[in-house]
């Protein structure tokens, strides 16, 4: 079913979406293409075997400014900031006071500034947050209005430097200005796919000719929300409102690894984050944890989504299933969720309740879908 953009608001693409064929929805107050007349399952596999363009103008862009900026970004996100090289990515987490998790995010040093890209229905949350918390420390700036593109896909080089030569020469998580056309580019060498690919910060004014550009190279496509969810799902990525939230703590959604040493116990700059006390007790083992965030596959062909509850074989209740699909790639149903610390070991058998009857699963590994992201 398509939606109006009435009450809606829209990106720079929302024309080009519509002459596209899209399919529109409504997500985090936009009207947003789910998919094209292609459909979701040839989106995905475009993806994985070429390049796929995805409008993500939705997404907030933010700026801190002035030499305290680090260190006050530190103190609500647990990651290592002042030690971030020159246009180098890491990925965040905005952190509550009692740990759990506010929003995700990437932030990028670039020199004048640093660069954060927060979700769409978080990003006028986080600019009050920021600005609350830390703007006595520097200046934080709302970049709402432009227009954010990602190019993701083992082609996406290939079709990108085409546009922009010299592109080719990032490596995953590291960035750089560009022009075309006249407009300033920001662009990193990241996404959300578990592919290749880029984000493409540009002026809303540039946006359509250069989405008109990108699809006009033989490798690209335009991609919707739809196969956006299988994509980072097979990755093992998370959604926000979905697989984290306000009551999760980054150590029981397994996002530890974003963590770097010099802000854990022992570091350099240890804890001054919010939150620092719990998600350090968790870290360290002096505080349970009692849940976990798990890989889940089916053993049967029935899809399982989100909020399937999850159970032992024999009907205890152990956790709950947050996102779930067929995987497009492996052509079977694959889910994430949450489960009790005793039952999160790989392996593990679980039952998930679909319609009212139990359908066999197994704790798995994850990412199910191994990345390939350009490190060099």
């Amino acid at each position: 079913m398509s939606v109006s953009a009435t009450d809606l608001l829209t990106t720079p693409l929302h024309a080009l979406h519509l002459e596209l064929g899209a399919r529109m929805v409504p997500f985090a107050g936009y009207a947003m293409p789910v998919q094209y007349p292609d459909g979701l399952l040839r989106e995905h596999l475009h993806t994985r075997q070429a390049a796929g363009l995805f409008d993500v103008s939705h997404m907030g862009q933010i700026t801190l400014r002035g030499p305290q900026a680090a260190a006050a970004l530190e103190s609500l996100i647990p990651m290592d900031v002042q030690g971030l090289g020159l246009h180098r990515q890491r990925y965040g987490l905005l952190l509550a006071d009692d740990g759990g998790i506010l929003d995700d995010l990437m932030f990028v040093n670039r020199g004048d500034d640093l660069y954060l890209i927060v979700n769409g229905a978080c990003k006028h949350a986080d600019l009050a947050h920021l600005q609350a918390r830390i703007g006595a420390r520097c200046s934080v700036t709302a970049h709402f209005e432009r227009a954010l593109l990602a190019l993701q896909g083992p082609l996406a080089a290939q079709a990108l430097q085409r546009l922009l030569p010299g592109v080719e020469r990032l490596v995953f998580m590291t960035g750089m200005p560009l022009t075309w056309q006249g407009a300033d580019l920001y662009v990193t060498r990241s996404g959300y796919t578990g592919e290749d690919g880029f984000e493409i910060g540009l002026p809303a004014e540039a946006a359509e000719a250069f989405a008109r550009a990108l699809l006009a190279q033989p490798e690209v496509k335009p991609v919707g929300l739809g196969a956006r969810n299988s994509l980072r799902l097979e990755a093992g990525l998370c959604l926000y409102g979905h697989d984290i939230d306000r009551t999760t703590t980054p150590v029981e959604a397994g996002l530890t690894w974003a963590i770097q040493k010099v802000r854990r116990s022992g570091g350099e700059r240890a804890g001054g984050f919010a939150g620092a006390d719990r998600v350090l007790a968790q870290l360290d083992g002096r505080a349970e944890v009692a849940r976990r965030r798990v890989g889940l596959k089916a053993l049967e062909r029935i899809p399982v989504r989100e909020p399937a509850p999850l159970q032992t074989p024999d009907g205890t209740p152990v956790g709950q299933v947050t996102s779930g699909l067929l995987s497009p790639t492996l052509d079977v149903p694959i889910a994430m969720g949450y489960v009790a610390s005793a039952h999160a070991a790989a392996g593990t058998r679980l039952h998930a309740i679909v319609r009212s009857k139990p359908v066999p699963m197994e704790v798995v590994p994850m990412p199910f879908v191994a990345p390939r992201y350009h490190r060099g």
